[in-house]
């Protein structure tokens, strides 16, 4: 079977859902003539044509307003914003109308839009445009957040997603783009309600998502060659949550590392730990750890990137803490 990528997945899902349904286009900063920023929808606008392949102007809080509206009016669009930090110049949008409709309609108004975003540092793209801010989106009842780690999930939660009535947010980080792997079969919506276990063990659970899933794997395998078993927990879903999941891992483990490229001051990370409180306080055998980004603004010198963010190097290191040896 001939390999792919993670870029070529997320363009099988956009593909797949545009030829699924009319009613479905992609809107965004450079999405048509320039193939996509990150060349995601690269050929789309030939086989599609401009309506349904829609370049906006730089002004992502009114075409994400568009959005908004074309959903409500009966459309499935899905927004592609080029960079979460972008995205904060919508994050009226987004917080105040998307996520709020459902509720202050009484129920009577759904929004069916999917806003595609990149995350994630390790590119030297400097603050601006560098940084993971899944856990804010998270915090926000009304969203689904996903984070889609492997081939499948990137070609799957977008046809997922859409069948959907409520506002979705796709978090595709950029160092994923390149990866290869077989992705066998047709284009089909995956779970997006659930964590999947990405490796078993029995000595301590890895607990990640997105850009952070390849880290913690390779971290596993160097941690099996030192007689450590380490599981790695894919959390996939980041709002809701899959609660469940996180504390059947560590009733198998009774440890716990959680891996986040967020800062720690607020994160996603801890916000599993807590979860792990909650949920498995009398299983543990020692602290769960966080690894986490530096707090400070993504630097652009490369040493200075690596530094600031989780690697494989930091995880075994608190892996080993948390195991006790």
């Amino acid at each position: 079977m001939d390999k792919t990528t993670y870029r070529d997945a997320l363009r099988e899902g956009l593909r797949a859902a545009l030829l699924a349904d009319e009613r479905v286009f992609l809107m965004g900063e450079d999405v048509g003539r320039y193939g996509g920023s990150y060349a995601v929808s690269k050929g789309l606008l030939e086989e599609f044509g401009e309506d349904r392949i829609r370049d906006t102007p730089l002004s992502e809080s009114a075409f994400v307003g568009c959005g908004i509206g074309a959903a409500i009016n009966g459309l499935k669009p899905i927004v592609e914003v080029m960079t979460v930090n972008f995205s904060l110049l919508a994050l009226d949008q987004i917080v105040n109308n998307a996520a709020t409709l459902r509720h202050m309609s009484g129920g009577q108004v759904g929004v069916p839009l999917v806003i595609r975003m990149t995350t994630g540092a390790g590119r030297q793209l400097a603050a601006q445009h560098s940084h993971s801010l899944e856990c804010w989106y998270a915090h926000v009842p009304g969203l689904r957040v996903l984070a889609p780690a492997t081939l499948e999930d990137a070609r799957g939660m977008l046809l997922a997603a859409l069948q959907l009535s409520d506002p979705v947010i796709l978090f595709e980080h950029a160092l994923l783009l390149n990866a290869e792997g077989e992705l066998p079969g047709a284009p089909a919506p995956v779970d997006i309600d659930h964590a999947a276990v990405r490796r078993e063990g029995r000595d301590l659970s890895l607990i990640t998502y997105g850009g952070s899933l390849p880290r913690c794997l390779a971290a596993a395998e160097a941690l099996a060659a030192q007689g450590i078993e380490a599981e790695v927990l894919d959390l996939r879903c980041l709002r809701p949550l899959d609660r469940d999941a996180i504390a059947a891992s560590l009733k198998r483990t009774r440890r716990a590392v959680v891996v986040d490229e967020g800062w720690l001051s607020g994160s996603l990370a801890a916000e599993v730990v807590a979860t792990i409180v909650d949920r498995a306080f009398y299983e543990l055998d020692a602290p769960p750890a966080r690894v986490c980004s530096a707090e400070v603004p993504i630097p652009y010198a490369k040493h200075l990137e690596d530094a600031a963010l989780p690697n494989v190097a930091r995880i075994v290191q608190a892996a080993h803490q948390v195991a006790g040896r």
